[in-house]
């Protein structure tokens, strides 16, 4: 029986701001493990965040040359769980009303896909595996740089589809001044939704998640490998699992880390720290013109 392949993909993009999110500290990639943090973003009681205003603009920047409608009152939200990298135990994240919603971006041939929308949030830090320590050790200086989560519809069908996706993205964010766009340094990563039907049913079949992935030949084999593996596993007689898996390039082989999470899992609820945003028709049309 053929199958079709559905993917949907949530693309992490690092802001080139000088400073972070909600402090001053800087942003800059390399330094040394645990420099670049302060009260704020490595999460200490008592510390209050304060929004940089050059990651709202550079949002709307994004969501603009993406054609999406930009939401003039927005608000953040706390998207809770536990993670040695997240020293808060929460992250700062749109859930409800994301700062942008409803865009698209062609690919070759004119193909459209579906942008649902673009949201604000704070990276989390780095977790550095010592295999001769046999240890985890935690590097902070990425907690708190700005990202924009950029999440389309599920209307991507190949890993080449995806790949000419991401190339036409990551320009328009370079060009725009958003993101350096280093997958190298994880300024761009990716999220791969996956899953298998049979050509011609409507309905979607059981998902999974490959979490951060941050090379285009990584993605590729990366989504060529989960839709055999899944098309083998219905084939089989079994039942695919709506989890996360992880990727490893080297073994060429996905891993499953865990359940796959729902919205009300992360019990979001408003961040009581931060007013809501309030962007007037004047500064969207000040942005709009500023575009290359």
């Amino acid at each position: 029986m053929p199958y079709e392949t559905v993917i949907g993909l949530e693309v992490h993009c690092e802001l080139s701001t000088a400073s972070k999110i909600f402090c001053g500290c800087t942003t800059k990639f390399g330094g040394a493990p645990n420099t670049q943090v302060c009260p704020v973003c490595s999460g200490l009681p008592g510390s209050l965040p304060v929004l940089n205003r050059a990651v709202v603009e550079y949002a709307v920047r994004a969501g603009l040359a993406l054609h999406c409608g930009i939401t003039r009152a927005n608000r953040f939200d706390r998207k809770n769980y536990f993670y040695p990298d997240l020293p808060k135990a929460y992250q700062v994240s749109q859930l409800y009303y994301p700062i942008c919603t409803g865009g698209f971006l062609e690919l070759a041939g004119g193909k459209r896909v579906d942008i649902r929308e673009i949201h604000m949030e704070e990276d989390a830090g780095k977790l550095v595996h010592d295999p001769w320590e046999d240890a985890s050790l935690a590097d902070y200086n990425r907690c708190g740089v700005p990202l924009l989560e950029i999440v389309s519809q599920p209307g991507l069908r190949s890993a080449e589809e995806v790949i000419d996706y991401l190339e036409r993205l990551k320009a328009i964010l370079e060009y725009t001044g958003v993101s350096d766009c280093k997958m190298q340094e994880g300024s761009l990563r990716a999220d791969i939704n996956l899953s298998v039907r049979p050509f011609g049913q409507a309905a979607f079949g059981t998902r999974t998640e490959m979490k951060n992935i941050n090379s285009l030949r990584a993605i590729a084999r990366a989504i060529e490998a989960e839709a055999a593996r899944q098309i083998d596993l219905i084939e089989d007689g079994g039942r695919v699992v709506q989890e996360t898996r992880r990727w490893d390039d080297d073994a060429g082989e996905s891993y499953a880390m865990r359940s796959k999470e729902d919205a009300q899992d992360y019990k979001y609820f408003p961040e009581p720290d931060l007013p809501p945003i309030e962007i007037s028709g004047e500064e969207i049309a000040w942005i709009r013109d500023s575009l290359p």
